[in-house]
This record gives structure tokens, C-alpha cells and sequence, in this order.
């Protein structure tokens, strides 16, 4: 046991230095460390909630990374919203996001969040998510990939 100390302490640190993180341009108020979010379905296709549920699956992961979803938004820092705000959605996103403690993140998940998408100009559609509640940060696409949502919550989180 000596000797296998010996030779840990005369090798030193083998490892490489981990590389810098890149700045993503997300918002100064990064939360560092874990983050609880609190996912709403403000009235999309669901192709955005298939990623989100592939985004905290086994293969991406998302809870390696301190991520975790919530069942509650007085536990969440983060709300993730999917989908246009539609007119009957509008009341309780706004409740949803009222009940979130303070600094509460709110990250708009693909094109129809962001921009209300191929539902734009619908009768039932109020608009997008920054229409309702403030927006911190955006995931294109259509519907984005689930590893660019699991980066867009490590930023969120500073992993």
C-alpha cells in the first residue's frame, strides 16, 4: 500500500487541464451549480416535449449536467415553455412563472416559443412566449435537438 502511494505522489497529476468554457451569450444571472426546472406546454405539437423528454433520457442526460425536472414551479429555477402561448395557456403560464421563486429563468424551446412558428397568425394563438412572460434564453429549431437543449440548461446552470 505504501509503495502504490509512492508512486501516485511521484507521478503527480497526469491529466490534462479541462478546456475553457466558451460564452454562450446567456444571461448574467446564471444560476451555477443545479438547477430544477419546470417544463409547460404552452400549446405545441408536442414534437418539442419528444426532445425534452430525450433531453433528460438515458442517452443525453441532462441530470449529469445538475439538471433536473420538477413537478412544481415554487421548487423551479427555470422554466422551460414549448409550444405558442395559446389564448386559454396565456393565464396560467403567466401563474406558472409567478410562482417561481426569484431569479427565475425562463428558456423558450423551439421555433414556435420563439417565434410562434407554423402556428403564426392561428386563431387560437395569443403569440410567442416572450409576449407573455420574459424570455432569457432561446433554442431554435424544429423542433431542436435534444443536446441543443441540454446545452442551453448546462449555460443556464454554468456546467
Amino acid at each position: 500500500m505504501v509503495g502504490l502511494i509512492g508512486k501516485i505522489r511521484d507521478a503527480g497529476r497526469v491529466a490534462e487541464p479541462a478546456p475553457p468554457q466558451p460564452e454562450q451569450g446567456l444571461p448574467a444571472a446564471g444560476l451555477g451549480g443545479s438547477v430544477q426546472v419546470r417544463h409547460v406546454d404552452a400549446g405545441s405539437c408536442n414534437g418539442c416535449e419528444i426532445e425534452v423528454g430525450q433531453a433528460f433520457g438515458p442517452t443525453y442526460d441532462a441530470e449529469r449536467h445538475g439538471v433536473r425536472l420538477v413537478a412544481s414551479p415554487r421548487h423551479a429555477d427555470v422554466l422551460t415553455v414549448t409550444g405558442p402561448v395559446t389564448v386559454n395557456m396565456a393565464g396560467p403560464l403567466r401563474a406558472t412563472y409567478e410562482a417561481m421563486p426569484r431569479p427565475g429563468l425562463v428558456v423558450a424551446v423551439g421555433d414556435c416559443a420563439r417565434d410562434c412558428g407554423v402556428f403564426a397568425g392561428g386563431y387560437g394563438v395569443l403569440g410567442p412566449v416572450s409576449d407573455v412572460v420574459p424570455v432569457d434564453v432561446q433554442v431554435p429549431g424544429c423542433p431542436p435537438e435534444p443536446a441543443a437543449i441540454v446545452a442551453a440548461l448546462r449555460g443556464v446552470s454554468g456546467r
